[in-house]
């Protein structure tokens, strides 16, 4: 099989190219986004101060009960790129190469923001709490044990939401290219990146049955450790997209 070059247009670059592929998924994006950063908003946040004005504080921070929704909703978003986007784009002359040099990128800068705006949660909810005389207690284990300490706070939620995206881009991937059945044979492959840094970091819910069972290893080895687990998936569901042809359109 020959592979074909599609000419760019003149005056457009590669990078120019990449750009536009970025602004599509961006743009795609935005409304699930806004919705789930709406949602946690109001619900962990603006009802966490109600909830402690009800009670006269509980202790606890009410952001930190919200600490698994980002990872498996930016799984979601990693599994929802392939379908949605690699058809219209590869169309359109965007080579499978740079749709997954695109695809790595958007959701690094997906999970830079979550991780971002995770931060800024606590740091929120931290000030009003102080303001108030409202114990913050965290319900959950992490790598941090207060949440002024803002660096590890981002350290710990970009390396396990960027690891969950990489899981959900190759469970997109592998259904996308082989179908349900070799999809779900597929998957514990696929689980890979997510669960490797749930083991890696050993925070959140999965501290809880691993106490005094398995120590977590020093974050010098563990940081790494996750980047390349996690640049690994990336790589490898660019490699499941290389030889796939488009789908014909539904409908």
């Amino acid at each position: 099989m020959t592979a074909t070059t599609v000419a760019l247009p003149r005056g457009i670059t590669n990078l120019d190219r990449l750009r536009q592929v970025l602004r599509a998924m961006r743009i795609g994006s935005m409304p699930m986004l806004s919705v789930y950063w709406g949602v946690m908003l109001i619900l962990f946040l603006a009802g966490g101060f109600v909830v402690q004005a009800l009670n006269d504080g509980t202790g606890n921070s009410i952001w930190d009960y919200g600490t698994q929704s980002p990872k498996y909703f930016s799984m979601a978003a990693g599994i929802s790129l392939a379908p949605a986007y690699l058809n219209l784009l590869v169309a359109q002359g965007v080579t499978r190469r740079m749709f997954s040099v695109a695809a790595g990128i958007f959701l690094a800068l997906a999970a830079t923001t979550t991780a971002l705006l995770w931060v800024l949660g606590y740091q929120v909810e931290r000030v009003v709490y102080d303001a108030q005389g409202w114990g913050q207690s965290l319900e959950n284990a992490h790598l941090f044990s207060s949440t002024s300490q803002a660096g590890l706070i981002f350290v710990e939620f970009f390396l396990l939401i960027v690891s969950h995206e990489a899981t959900g881009w190759l469970l997109g991937v592998t259904f996308y290219r082989f179908g349900f059945w070799r999809g779900l044979v597929l998957i514990p492959l696929s689980l890979l990146p997510a669960a490797a840094t749930e083991f890696l970091l050993v925070s959140q819910w999965l501290a809880g049955p691993l106490s005094g069972v398995y120590e977590r290893p020093p974050l010098a080895i563990a940081v790494p450790a996750v980047l390349v687990v996690t640049a690994l998936g990336l790589y490898a569901g660019h490699r499941v997209l290389r030889p796939m042809p488009l789908k014909p359109a539904k409908g």
